[in-house]
């Protein structure tokens, strides 16, 4: 692992690292905030995953997690998006390709051999934050934005106790039922739309798979609101499956980060509040 950066910031430590990943095959660059509380021993984690276009450093520059995750004494960890780099296959669009990994293992060509962001963020990366940085791993939450809320939501439906809180930000709801997530579903998996289920978390939840509670932050002003984030279908999946789900809807607000870091506070206090 490589130091890229590092800074004091609100008695903590925010860092910038890169290492070179066995899932991607590439160099991985994420970012970790370490509160000034780790000095005493382990603290619990919150993990970020950032949306499409978006590496760790949207959120570590434009988040302002650091004084709330000072107060409440929890690490946080900003990984990327995608596999990036030289002989990684790409796409001209926005909403595909590098910046838009969808949290996801490919299984098609040319995506598959590198495009491992499902395994690389439950199995990888936490075995080496684990390793080389102050964590409680048996006091983990995570959240994200957009495409990063996709990701939060179905990986912690998919790995249920592993995450002992979750949240996102206007999150992509159901990916196999907006054009985001029919392009990139359909790229990396290919046509078969019933391999897609195990990345939606509506389907998830429609197939069985169960979170203790939920809390999601939505943008009444969100350009993207009606089209591809569609909260509505989460919250008819939640009430069907029995999950407590808070889905406040934000008036005026919007997609970028001046959405995202209004909320982060409250969202930081409330994973701390369930991971102790």
């Amino acid at each position: 692992m490589e130091l890229v950066s590092q800074a004091k910031s609100f008695g903590g430590v925010q860092g910038v690292y890169r290492h070179q990943s066995r899932e991607t095959g590439t160099p991985m660059v994420f970012s970790v905030f370490v509160p000034p509380q780790a000095e005493r021993g382990p603290r619990p984690v919150v993990w970020y995953l950032s949306g499409l276009t978006c590496t760790h450093a949207n959120v570590t520059e434009k988040g302002q997690y650091q004084r709330a995750c000072a107060e409440l004494g929890l690490i946080f960890v900003a990984p990327d998006t995608s596999p990036r780099g030289e002989g990684v296959p790409d796409d001209p669009a926005y909403d595909f390709g590098q910046g838009a990994g969808f949290y996801v293992d490919a299984t098609q060509s040319p995506w598959a051999q590198h495009f491992r962001m499902e395994s690389y963020i439950v199995s990888e990366l936490p075995a080496l934050v684990g390793a080389e940085f102050p964590v409680d791993m048996a006091r983990q939450g995570i959240t994200g934005h957009s495409m990063g809320g996709h990701g939060a939501l179905t990986l912690a439906l998919k790995n249920p106790g592993r995450w002992k809180s979750v949240s996102a930000f206007a999150p992509i709801s159901s990916p196999m039922r907006c054009p985001w997530g029919e392009k990139a579903l359909g790229g990396y998996l290919g046509e078969d739309r019933a391999a897609w289920r195990r990345y939606d978390a509506t389907a998830l939840l429609e197939d069985g798979a169960r979170l203790s509670e939920l809390l999601v932050d939505q943008g009444g002003a969100d350009n993207f609101l009606a089209e591809q984030l569609k909260p509505e279908l989460l919250a008819a999946a939640c009430e069907k499956a029995g999950v407590p789900l808070t889905l406040r809807m934000q008036p005026g607000y919007d997609h970028s980060y001046y959405f995202v870091s209004s909320f982060m506070a409250d969202h930081l206090a409330w994973h701390a509040e369930r991971l102790g």
